[in-house]
């Protein structure tokens, strides 16, 4: 009992540091596509 207990544990962390990278992966690419629409209006405004 305390092994799986250990063992679900173990996949509740792995899975949770999963979503912190895909979570910061989503901000940079947000990121980025902001600084891309701010670019294209400068230009426009150009």
């Amino acid at each position: 009992m305390t092994r799986a207990k250990t063992m679900i544990l173990l996949g509740l962390a792995a899975l949770g540091l999963t979503a912190c990278n895909t979570i910061a992966g989503i901000g940079r690419d947000m990121r980025a596509a902001g600084q891309a629409v701010e670019e294209t209006a400068e230009d426009v405004r150009r």
